[in-house]
């Protein structure tokens, strides 16, 4: 064996046993006579001590060569440290060495192996296997692996059967794009990777599996705008013979198993909003509880007052920041200047402050008197110290816009807390939604998400209407699993695909392997998928999801790492019958 203990693993009890280490090099102290080196590994470090005193010779001028991440076995004894370190695991001890191995050299890193680095994020990624040497991405790998446990826990502990679907299946038009692969001995045709094993887990149900899950990596090929990756991971799951109330409990129940295992919090039931509401209270369909500032519409008490700029504006709409009447004008231009941005592309911004005393100022002041500002704050359930921001404009883009804001706003009062959790349900999703540009319906969801039978009747005569039988779970701002009911029969699956444009024979090519399952009595079902990396990195008290992944690609979709995506052969191209035509 290379080693009888790891570098985390001895303690002052330890003192005087002979042991056996293995592990890298992280920094060596030469004084001359002594020489001390910290010898890491994935447990934790362990000092060192080469004693010109008590270390042999050849031992001695051995240590002398060793540089950074030299990939080291020694073997000594375990001696109490003279000057302890009351900061590391093993900081009461240290290994007196007698023999000494260099198992491999090592080139000097092109940033230091340390918690604070010096590389930046590009270096980091090229060289990500030295990245993974160092703590904070090692420990968001194992913290990764401790959720992916307890998932499977509470799971199989609900009799959940974890069950591995194909990752090459067939291509379908709905949803982001696929990336497709190329058949060789099929000439001319292509798989797809999944973008969610969503018609093999309804199949599962057909085959009378009753409940399914799978961690599962899914692709989808679109931008990579915000905090995204091609490839990402969903905890996959599907119950049989259940109504909407028994996904949100047994998923309500892992919700809260995570957070009580993980974070050691207790959560009580969690609340529950409609679509409708999510929308015009907070202007997105997940929005983060864990503080107020709920929308305030003005049109009633803002609008036929002389102010062109709300009189012609299809939504006014404000929202009161606690405690914020004090800022500078300067800090208030800088929020105009902010929402200016093209990222969030609004015209301009109103402002009112609720002093202390109870008076109003407002950068409107000339077309409003203080019983209508008063107006106005009472609508954003404005309080005496708060500063009311107002956007006006088209409703959806308004909504928008402000929802945008309210997190800048309290991301910079810092009331977006890491270790504060606040989950909830989102329910009552439109069923459809209208696309321009193809100027169709397309499914919100996906074409297998059941209507609510209550809406049916408004398939024909407004699809707009109609609700689906879906839910999203929400934390602390966003949407970190989302399901349905499934559609569990042909007549009302071929309904849909037909309000979905869809002919006869493009949903029998599509999805006739579904609807012949259909066929041979499907059960009552339904589920839910939860975004695995989302969900780690939000239980992590972090932004971005990279930093829970092994080998990340980049906001172009590349794996600097290894060059990906890259060119290949033309004899692989020929085996293939495919020619490039590029432009």
């Amino acid at each position: 064996m290379y080693r009888s203990h790891n570098c985390g693993a001895l303690r002052a009890s330890d003192s005087n046993k002979e042991v056996t280490l293995a592990g890298w090099v992280q920094k060596t102290r030469d004084k001359g006579f002594m020489i001390w080196v910290d010898l890491r590994d994935r447990y934790g470090i362990t000092q060192l001590i080469f004693d010109a005193n008590r270390t042999s010779p050849e031992v001695f001028e051995k240590a002398k060569t060793l540089g950074r991440e030299f990939v080291v076995q020694v073997k000594g004894t375990v001696i109490e440290r003279e000057s302890k370190n009351p900061n590391m695991p093993t900081g009461d001890i240290e290994i007196l060495v007698n023999e000494l191995n260099v198992l491999n050299t090592a080139l000097t890193p092109p940033f230091t192996i340390e918690d604070e680095t010096d590389g930046g994020e590009d270096i980091r990624m090229k060289f990500r296997y030295l990245d993974i040497r160092r703590n904070p991405v090692k420990n968001n790998l194992l913290f990764r692996h401790k959720v992916a446990q307890e998932v499977r826990n509470y799971l199989s502990a609900q009799d959940f059967c974890e069950v591995e679907t194909p990752y090459l299946i067939k291509s379908t038009p709905e949803g982001a794009r696929d990336f497709v692969v190329p058949s060789r001995m099929n000439e001319g045709q292509f798989y797809a990777l999944p973008q969610s094993p969503q018609t093999f887990k309804q199949l599962l149900m057909v085959g009378g599996m009753d409940k399914y899950f799978q961690i599962v990596k899914c692709f989808r090929d679109e931008d990579l705008r915000a905090d995204r990756q091609p490839e990402f991971t969903q905890i996959d799951c599907e119950m049989a013979f259940v109504e909407q109330e028994d996904i949100l409990d047994t998923f309500e129940g892992l919700t809260r198993h995570l957070l009580k295992e993980i974070k050691g919090i207790e959560v009580d039931k969690f609340p529950r909003m409609t679509y409708d509401h999510a929308m015009k209270t907070y202007g997105n369909d997940k929005p983060d509880i864990r503080f107020g500032m709920e929308f305030g519409e003005l049109n009633d008490v803002a609008q036929h007052k002389e102010f062109a700029v709300f009189n012609s504006a299809e939504l006014v709409v404000g929202i009161a920041v606690p405690g914020a009447a004090s800022y500078t004008r300067k800090e208030i231009d800088n929020l105009i200047d902010w929402v200016k941005r093209p990222q969030i592309g609004a015209s301009g911004m109103v402002y009112c402050k609720y002093e202390a005393d109870g008076s109003l100022k407002s950068s409107v002041d000339k077309f409003y008197d203080q019983d209508d500002l008063a107006n106005w704050a009472k609508a954003t359930n404005a309080k005496p110290g708060d500063l009311i921001l107002v956007l006006s404009g088209p409703a959806h883009k308004t909504r928008t816009q402000l929802s945008a804001l309210r997190m800048e706003v309290a991301t910079r009062l810092g009331l977006r807390k890491s270790d504060e959790f606040a989950p909830l349900w989102v329910v009552d999703f439109p069923l459809l939604e209208w696309d321009e540009e193809s100027a169709r319906f397309h499914a919100m969801h996906h074409p297998f998400t059941s209507p609510k039978p209550e809406d049916m009747h408004l398939l024909d005569t407004d699809p707009g209407k109609v609700r689906a039988n879906a839910y999203d779970m929400v934390l602390n701002g966003n949407e970190i699993g989302g399901g349905s009911i499934r559609i569990h029969d042909k007549e009302t699956q071929k309904l849909m695909f037909q309000h979905l444009g869809f002919s006869d024979e493009e949903a029998k090519a599509q999805f006739g392997f579904l609807m012949d399952a259909f066929q041979y009595g499907a059960p009552p079902h339904g589920g839910l998928a939860f975004g695995l990396d989302r969900l780690v990195s939000i239980l992590g008290g972090q932004e971005t999801i990279r930093d829970f992944i092994a080998f990340p690609k980049n906001n172009s979709g590349r794996d600097v790492m290894i060059d990906a995506p890259a060119a290949i052969d033309n004899k692989q191209l020929e085996e293939l019958s495919i020619k490039l035509d590029l432009k």
